[in-house]
């Protein structure tokens, strides 16, 4: 059976807007309990060109709980890994595939630290925030970390503390 013009674009049509009424209403239902999410990219440079390479931009998420983040391999050779030592307990490790867009849902309150599997001792690390408290904070800050890791991490949770204590992470 050959469809016309005009048939095939009210058919067109017709998926169009239950299309977005579908999206419309999970807007909607995001709004309405408060969700966000937040994109992270991931880059081979930093976008404010300091010399830093292999990031996570930003490196420092604050989100509440029932937030998604978002992380967008901006470039590719990069993915996103959850570190099981930097996790809040009862939370499953997660990693994304590579090259691929990947998105989590947190309803834990804590401090998660994430990192790029091939790059995490070329320093492409990053912490997200959970809640306005996490209770193992310390416990990831504690975690040995290897290569330029060690030193970005330094950097992250001294920014992180000050953010956590309400002041800006400049």
């Amino acid at each position: 059976m050959r469809m016309t013009r005009r048939e095939n674009l009210n058919l067109l049509g017709s998926a169009m807007v239950t299309t977005s009424l579908a999206g419309a209403s999970t807007a909607l239902a995001n709004d309405q309990a408060g969700a966000k999410t937040i994109e992270v990219q991931l880059l081979n440079a930093h976008p404010e060109d300091r010399g830093e390479r292999m990031v996570f931009y930003p490196d420092i998420v604050r989100a509440n709980p029932g937030d998604t983040i978002r992380f967008v391999p901006t470039e590719r050779g990069h993915n996103v890994a959850a570190d099981a030592e930097m996790i809040p307990d009862g939370v499953e490790p997660w990693r994304s595939g590579m090259n691929e867009e990947f998105e989590i849902t947190l309803d834990v309150e804590g401090a998660y630290g994430v990192y790029c599997t091939p790059h995490k001792t070329a320093g492409m690390v990053g912490l997200i925030i959970v809640g306005d408290n996490p209770p193992n904070f310390e416990q990831a800050r504690q975690v040995r970390q290897r290569g330029r890791a060690k030193n970005r991490y330094e950097d992250i949770f001294a920014r992180a503390e000050e953010l956590i204590a309400g002041q800006s992470t400049g």
